[in-house]
């Protein structure tokens, strides 16, 4: 487990040239909690402070961060950024991928003081939360802070991806409302980009036969279930709290190219301004960029990369086969009693 560390920032500006986005004068990321933050247009790039993104930022109606789950400086930069735009805009929710929609009552009740935090991460699947996310569900807490426990319930989830998006028309109606009224499984640019993610062979001249095929098109909707559900959490909070900001914490596929969650929101309230901050793993001894890390994103966040998870096939195997274990229990667990 990462302890909470304060991270470095950099002030060397980023110039656009030929081979991309490169540092004018070498900035080192001083260590794996260290992160800088650059600012992207079409006049090139600049490294700058998280005061001076919120600058920006708060002239939005959405900003979405995207993260790498595991990667202590991306929780550590979400911080920065908060903290940063909520002395700007002081009407601002904090929504989070990381809390389902069933879980709102309990997460209101610990906002409130009327539960203690054990309470409130029984039963959460991020083992992660006190290292990357009590940094900012305490901060909101200690500014009354909305929380919007955005996602699907992934047993419910669970259940799309074994069963397809018709899993949806068998629930009850308060079992039916935890996820978006309308989830969009249909073709695009999103589900390639999900189908190169999976590496499945239908992103590449629909080799599949009709099962394999079939199991693609169920985890796509599970997929979307979370990204409709998320979207539409944030539409509905707006929609209740006129003049209200949000600031969304979601995995970094999820908004990569303002696909996924961020199209899906533009589906439902086309006005909406919204800002994406997207994280880029650099080389820590020289953090250039390329145009295509940024993934459509107006800010990116620079990160030590990730150590290499796998450096044996004999390794890989292994986790294959514990993955493929994994997968054929969670089949064999009825969706329906």
């Amino acid at each position: 487990m990462h302890s909470r560390l304060i991270a470095s920032l950099f002030s060397a500006s980023l110039v656009l040239s030929a081979g991309g986005l490169q540092p004018a004068k070498p900035a080192a990321l001083g260590d794996f909690t260290s992160f800088a933050l650059v600012r992207l247009s079409q006049d090139g790039a600049a490294t700058i402070t998280p005061d001076q993104a919120a600058d920006t930022l708060k002239d939005y109606d959405v900003v979405f961060i995207g993260e790498f789950h595991d990667h202590i400086a991306n929780h550590l930069a979400e911080m920065a950024l908060l903290r940063a735009l909520q002395d700007r805009a002081p009407k601002l929710a904090l929504s989070m991928e990381q809390f389902e929609r069933d879980q709102q009552p309990k997460l209101d009740d610990y906002l409130a003081g009327k539960i203690g935090e054990e309470s409130l991460i029984s039963g959460l699947a991020w083992k992660n939360y006190a290292e990357a996310y009590r940094p900012l569900v305490e901060f909101a807490k200690d500014g009354h802070l909305p929380v919007i426990a955005a996602n699907a319930p992934q047993t419910i989830v669970r259940c799309i991806a074994k069963e397809g998006a018709g899993y949806l028309t068998g629930l009850a109606a308060k079992q039916r409302s935890l996820v978006a009224a309308e989830i969009h499984v249909g073709d695009g640019p999103y589900k390639q980009n999900f189908l190169r993610f999976a590496g499945d062979d239908a992103a590449h001249g629909g080799k599949a036969d009709a099962s394999a095929k079939q199991r693609i098109d169920n985890n796509f909707a599970a997929q979307v279930a979370r990204d409709d559900t998320m979207a539409e959490s944030i539409a509905n909070f707006l929609n209740a709290n006129p003049g209200y900001r949000v600031l969304h914490v979601t995995g970094a596929f999820h908004v990569e190219e303002r696909l996924g969650t961020v199209e899906r929101l533009r589906m439902r309230v086309p006005q909406l301004r919204i800002a994406l901050v997207m994280p880029v793993q650099v080389a820590r001894s020289s953090p250039g960029l390329k145009p295509d890390d940024a993934k459509g994103a107006d800010f990116a966040i620079l990160l030590q990369r990730e150590p290499e998870p796998y450096v044996t096939d004999k390794e890989r195997d292994a986790a294959d086969a514990k993955e493929a274990e994994r997968f054929r229990t969670a089949q064999n667990n009825p969706c329906r009693s």
